[in-house]
């Protein structure tokens, strides 16, 4: 067992030599001096969000509905953070969400090696995007010991789609997660105002830029005419995918398939009809489509639906507190997105491994205080809705 609390102490004790943190720990304090670290450009990418963000923002606040019930009288002097998923024992619930500009959010534009290495440091598992500035066998190795995941964007071209999962599976990763909603962008009016969409200035494309299938597509490598390889990404990037897929990834794969993006608990039970691994009840953050419900008011439904299998929850997730919620709802992991992006902000690899941290021993001392001392006896304490 970990004593993720613990790091309250330390904080304190550091204090009475006249040493302050470093990096803030709540969110509204790294949220500001993030933004001030990235500039207007990457911090309108990163904090934007579909439209007026109305969804984006109730992503968020939807937490503050739920509550839950403490109960005295319960030895917590230890708690059990830990969670089994994809033939692993983790020591945490949380994991590091894929997120498409991570590499362009550290100061060295290497965001993902350190979103990797902040995984090593914490035992976090880092699920890293197709979108990076770095090949993803090097983000693997960046993880150390602790297993990752891959996130795939799946192009129209199947002989691409398929090297990219293969390089995933010979790279280590521990599972492949297929995310359904983004096979064509959602209307972000932050971005359009700036006109400003990474990708198409050729960041984040190294995944591409260095696999043999789409480096084969090009009549020059990317190093001697980029604008025709970023063209060629654009034309092979997006593919819809309906359920009749589900045969082709089984066929290709033997890592467990993560559906991202389940929000309807029909969907969860045709996704578990089709032989997903897991299912990630998610809504992209409000990146990709407003006027949707904040996720955790689906969260129940969805784990409901689907049964014995794992379902992995993102989208608002703040705090520690945020994180105990969505477990208490019967989510088997919790992602972490926007927090760990600005720390790398601010301070790389050991800026992301604060924030993880922060959310950790926020997590650890609330089941402490509300007598939980294990991930089952929050699920058995459940929630309770506040606003009705």
């Amino acid at each position: 067992m970990s004593n993720f609390g613990a790091m309250q102490n330390a904080i304190y004790n550091a204090g009475l030599q006249g040493n302050l943190p470093t990096w803030p720990v709540d969110f509204a304090t790294l949220e500001k001096r993030a933004h001030e670290a990235l500039g207007p450009s990457l911090t309108n990418y990163v904090a934007g969000g579909c439209g007026d963000e109305h969804t984006q923002d109730q992503n968020a606040a939807a937490f503050h509905h739920w509550g839950m019930v403490p109960r005295m009288m319960v030895d917590c002097a230890s708690r059990d953070l830990s969670i089994e998923l994809f033939g692993h024992t983790y020591s945490t619930p949380l994991f590091m969400t894929p997120i498409g500009l991570n590499g362009e959010a550290s100061q060295d534009r290497h965001g993902d090696m350190a979103a990797a290495r902040a995984s090593a440091m914490t035992g976090v598992p880092f699920c890293a995007s197709t979108l990076a500035n770095d090949p993803l066998e090097d983000v693997k190795a960046a993880c150390g010991d602790t297993p990752a995941w891959f996130q795939l964007y799946t192009p129209k071209n199947r002989e691409l789609a398929t090297s990219l999962i293969r390089r995933a599976e010979e790279a280590g990763y521990s599972a492949l997660v297929v995310t359904l909603d983004t096979w064509v962008t959602g209307w972000r009016p932050r971005d359009l105002n700036a006109s400003n969409f990474p990708q198409l200035r050729g960041k984040v494309l190294q995944n591409y830029f260095t696999d043999p299938v789409f480096r084969s597509l090009l009549a020059k490598p990317p190093e001697d005419d980029p604008a025709a390889a970023i063209f060629t990404w654009a034309a092979t990037f997006g593919q819809v995918l309906t359920w009749d897929d589900m045969a082709w990834f089984k066929s290709v794969t033997k890592l467990p398939i993560v559906l991202k993006g389940i929000c309807h608990s029909d969907d969860a039970r045709r996704a578990v009809d089709h032989g997903a691994d897991a299912i990630y009840c998610s809504n992209h953050g409000g990146r990709q489509a407003n006027g949707g419900i904040a996720t955790i008011d689906l969260l129940a439904d969805v784990v409901a639906a689907a049964g014995n299998t794992p379902v992995l929850f993102d989208s608002g997730v703040r705090s520690g507190t945020d994180a105990v919620k969505a477990l208490a709802m019967g989510a088997r992991a919790v992602g972490v997105g926007r927090p760990y992006t600005y720390g790398l902000a601010l301070g790389g690899a050991e800026g992301a491994a604060w924030v993880l941290r922060c959310i950790l021993a926020e997590a650890d001392l609330l089941m402490a205080v509300n007598g939980y001392p294990t991930l089952a006896d929050v699920r058995s304490a459940g929630v309770q809705r506040t606003d009705r």
